[in-house]
């Protein structure tokens, strides 16, 4: 799945170059990915929990992959818009059906791990990137990029199929909710306080290329150099992230994650050299790594709520952030510049600090 979405970041400017699309109407068009993904909203957990999050991981997965293909073969800006609705729609059932493989897992070693299944989505974004420098550097179009990546992903998900685990689920009376009822509180919290952090995450994948290209001034490979450094940084610090949480302690660590997330942007934004501007991203990378892992791993242990349920709460709130963020920064940076955007984006990382002290559930679970 980071492999997926990470090669469409590597060439997201390459994609605006071909079909001649000014930021604003590349803001409008990343519209297209939350759309979908609040079109599949609803379902995504009922999914998981009347099939099996087995299933429809894997269903999801294949369909991401060739909605990936779909756009580089976008020839024209309502091709692009269908292919990113696609897009969202899948990339939403994936993350919820994966996310609730990863509670499973976490729960038959009986210690806090989803921090590194994370960190494995982030090791192959940052695969990704490096991929799309490569391809980048053979000219070689988004089109047959994406095939060749969507080639290899087919591969894996067939070699590893037989590794998922399988949960017959008992649908709970608490979890057999009306569509619009009033949902528990802690989780209502989580999912603001990943609002915050998707947004972020999200100015970092769609912009991070554009604001190398457009106001740093890089050209070729070099574009590339913030996204790479913020997906290295967001892998180590999964990776590290669950041995830090034990050791000092979930709320500790979210507080510290949402300052970093702060400094990094407003650092990127007083001093846009290629050197300041990619330390600034590594420190958004850091920030951002175990915010959302921690947040998932304490909703799918919510008393009486199905897992699958639970992250798709979550995940309603959450995903505004990808839905309001990148389109909204592509329309401000087309009148203010796209460094006003990433100076107003800033403000949520200390949003999150904030937000820590008001949820019980983080010292407790």
């Amino acid at each position: 799945m980071g492999l997926t979405f990470s090669t469409w970041a590597s060439r997201i400017s390459d994609v605006q170059l071909a079909l001649n699309l000014t930021k604003a109407d590349l803001g409008t068009v990343l519209f297209a990915v939350p759309f979908g993904q609040l079109f599949i909203m609803p379902f995504s957990g009922k999914l998981a929990a009347r099939y099996g999050s087995h299933r429809t991981v894997v269903f999801g997965l294949i369909l991401y992959i060739c909605s990936l293909i779909g756009l580089g073969a976008a020839t024209q800006r309502w091709h692009l818009m269908i292919a990113m609705f696609f897009f969202g729609i899948f990339s939403n059932l994936t993350n919820i059906s994966v996310n609730t493989q990863g509670i499973y897992a976490e729960g038959l070693f009986r210690r806090a791990i989803m921090s590194s299944f994370h960190g494995a989505w982030s090791t192959a974004g940052f695969t990704g990137a490096l991929i799309g420098i490569g391809m980048i550097a053979l000219g070689l179009s988004p089109f047959y990029h994406f095939l060749a990546v969507a080639l290899a992903l087919w591969g894996i998900i067939f070699l590893n199929y037989g590794y998922l685990v399988r949960v017959k689920i008992k649908p709970v009376r608490k979890s057999r909710r009306r569509l619009f009822s009033k949902p528990d509180s802690v989780l209502l919290w989580l999912g603001i306080m990943a609002f915050c952090c998707m947004l972020s995450e999200g100015i970092m994948f769609d912009w991070s290329v554009i604001y190398f290209e457009d106001v740093i001034g890089a050209s070729g490979s070099v574009k590339v150099l913030g996204y790479t450094c913020f997906m290295v940084m967001m892998a180590l610090g999964r990776f590290f992230g669950d041995r830090v949480i034990r050791r000092v302690g979930r709320k500790r660590v979210l507080q510290v994650s949402g300052c970093l997330i702060s400094a990094g942007l407003y650092l990127a934004v007083a001093l846009p050299y290629v050197t300041t501007a990619a330390i600034a991203f590594m420190m958004v990378g850091i920030g951002v790594s175990t915010i959302v892992p921690t947040i998932f791993s304490i909703a799918g242990r919510r008393p009486g709520i199905a897992p699958s349920i639970a992250l798709q709460t979550v995940s309603s709130v959450s995903f505004l952030g990808f839905m309001l963020g990148p389109p909204v920064i592509g329309h401000i940076a087309e009148a203010t510049g796209l460094r006003t955007s990433f100076a107003i984006i800033g403000i949520f990382g200390f949003g999150i600090t904030f937000l820590v002290s008001r949820i019980k559930a983080i010292g407790d679970a």
